[in-house]
């Protein structure tokens, strides 16, 4: 070929892929939140190589809200007590009705996978999601991305993410696309008694200064004993409730047994593991490693069903990606309306859950978030979730009592509780806003959300049995134990407000921050008011190591007159 003619060819095809990408760039949709890493844009992560073109990834595809304008103004009625609308929640199938996507979007979606040789595996209208599974090379095409491998030096690993934000080829922007990476490793939020002392080079004994007082081996508390310390009553069991759990990994439900046969109790409540997105319920633990640990997912269950022993169900939501999760927890019947997440990790994009925070709020569920185990937060020490606005945020106390399965005696503050003000810079809500919450005092944020909002017993003080062989007293705690502590609580509370014809607490924050710089207060909270974490101390009132402190039995009443 005469080499004119080449160069005609050449310069023909370059205006031509010029003018389909100005023309495909003209028609795409950028998805609302942010999905590149911030060490893959700032170069902090090494490049390695692309990722297999070959290898298959599941992806959770969120559509956005249809109003979320109307959604935040029916918020704010729905938790304000001088409206006709206070606590008149909605159902799932009446929140997708009126905030959530419609059907001919959704559809969209679907179709737009399927186009794109994505196989759909889940999701629904309901829960805003269409969960689907692909190949690489697949998904760069659907999203116009590039999937990378990086090195993160500082972690010690290499991680998979897309090298820029994802567009499509839909009319409408989507919400959010979770899976294009594996940056974030979610984790339990409990802690080591041994590991925390070899962290602190001092002797293990030194981190708990007196003696324990649980009704467990070697008097180590119970999920009884916190029923006995916070509830003290009889009458509530948390009957005809349902409680779910938010969990990364599945479970051996053996352990559950063993830890009731080893302290001769007994479990009556029905547990059910339920899948969201085919991630295995199982969790096998072995001593050569690599394998799954159940600790966690364990002193879950006997931390809620403790305090709530005659729950109507316990359900375990398992699952790879958040969004799948919170989809399942908001749609699934029947509908958990309290809720404990004991895990922690990091979001490309820190807004990415406020759909579902929001629903949650709106369907009168209760979401308890351990506040962390590594003290102050910070951009290191990440708070997620416990900063988002629309969850409860729980720290962690030293607590005893003044004998076995005996009532609360005293509680300071737990000198590793997570708390502070918010790294992710989630603004600070209307009700931190209300003076007198935040004081020179307690040193906390008028600009970002604060927290925690309240807090239990957290100490290493817990028995625990976990992996099939390992059961141990007073070497774990966390604020992992106080999350589902107070979601077994609120249980109590929602029986009460059933068989008084009332609504459940749902998001109490509203509630408490007000009743709270009233006299109701001392009624209510143990106000913890000596001890301190990192930057901050307990102090009288609010503070941002325990929040407003931990529950008496009377707050019950306040909840559910």
């Amino acid at each position: 070929m005469p080499a004119a003619l080449r160069c005609s060819l050449a310069r023909s095809l370059s205006l031509c892929t010029a003018s389909l990408l100005a023309c495909a760039a003209a028609h795409a949709q950028y998805v609302s939140t942010h999905h590149v890493r911030d060490a893959v844009r700032s170069g902090g992560a090494e490049y390695v190589s692309h990722l297999s073109s070959t290898q298959t990834l599941a992806l959770d595809i969120v559509l956005p809200l249809s109003d979320e304008a109307g959604l935040q103004s029916f918020l704010e009625d729905l938790y304000n007590p001088s409206t006709a609308s206070y606590h008149h929640y909605l159902t799932p199938a009446e929140f997708t009705a009126r905030f959530g996507p419609s059907q001919a979007d959704y559809n969209a979606v679907v179709k737009f996978a399927e186009a794109n040789k994505l196989t759909v595996t889940g999701g629904s209208l309901g829960s805003l999601d269409v969960q689907v599974k692909g190949t690489v090379s697949a998904i760069e095409s659907a999203f116009h991305i590039t999937l990378n491998t990086y090195r993160d030096s500082a972690a010690g690993r290499t991680f998979y993410a897309a090298d820029r934000e994802p567009t499509t080829t839909l009319s409408f922007s989507l919400w959010h696309v979770s899976g294009l990476d594996n940056y974030s490793v979610p984790h339990p939020l409990y802690a080591s008694r041994t590991q925390t002392a070899a962290k602190l080079g001092v002797d293990a004994k030194t981190l708990v200064t007196h003696a324990t007082t649980g009704s467990g081996p070697s008097a180590s508390f119970l999920g009884s004993d916190m029923r006995a310390a916070y509830y003290g009553g009889t009458a509530l069991t948390g009957a005809g409730q349902n409680l779910g759990l938010f969990e990364y990994e599945g479970t051996d439900l053996a352990d559950l047994t063993t830890y009731y046969k080893n302290v001769g109790q007994t479990n009556s409540v029905p547990i059910t593991l339920l899948s969201v997105d085919g991630t295995s319920t199982s969790c096998v633990y072995s001593r050569a490693g690599g394998d799954c640990d159940d600790t966690e997912q364990t002193l879950d269950m006997t931390q809620a069903l403790g305090m709530a022993p005659g729950l109507a169900s316990l359900v375990m939501y398992i699952g790879s990606t958040d969004t799948a999760i919170l989809g399942a927890m908001t749609t699934h019947s029947p509908l958990p309306t309290t809720i404990g997440c004991s895990w922690g990790w990091t979001p490309a994009d820190p807004t990415t859950l406020n759909p579902y925070f929001e629903k949650m709020a709106a369907q009168g569920q209760s979401f308890f978030a351990a506040s962390g185990d590594d003290s102050t937060w910070s951009t290191r020490n990440e708070a997620w979730p416990a900063d988002a606005a629309y969850v409860i945020s729980v720290g962690g106390t030293d607590l005893t009592t003044t004998k076995a399965a005996g009532p609360w005696a005293s509680e300071t503050a737990w000198a590793d509780s997570g708390g502070g003000i918010s790294p992710d810079k989630i603004a600070i809500p209307a009700w931190q806003k209300l003076s007198g919450v935040i004081t020179s005092t307690n040193k906390g944020s008028t600009t970002y959300r604060n927290g925690p909002d309240v807090s239990a017993n957290a100490n290493f003080t817990f028995y625990t049995c976990a992996d099939q062989t390992t059961c141990l007293a007073n070497e774990y705690g966390g604020t992992s134990f106080a999350a589902p502590m107070w979601a077994g609580f609120i249980a109590l509370s929602n029986q009460q407000a059933a068989a008084n014809g009332q609504s459940y607490a749902g998001f109490f924050n509203a509630t408490i921050y007000a009743d709270n710089l009233t006299s109701t207060y001392a009624t209510d909270f143990h106000d913890i008011t000596s001890g301190k974490s990192g930057s901050y101390s307990a102090v009288t009132g609010y503070d941002l190591v325990t929040g407003w402190g931990s529950p008496k039995a009377a707050l019950i009443n306040t909840l559910a007159p």
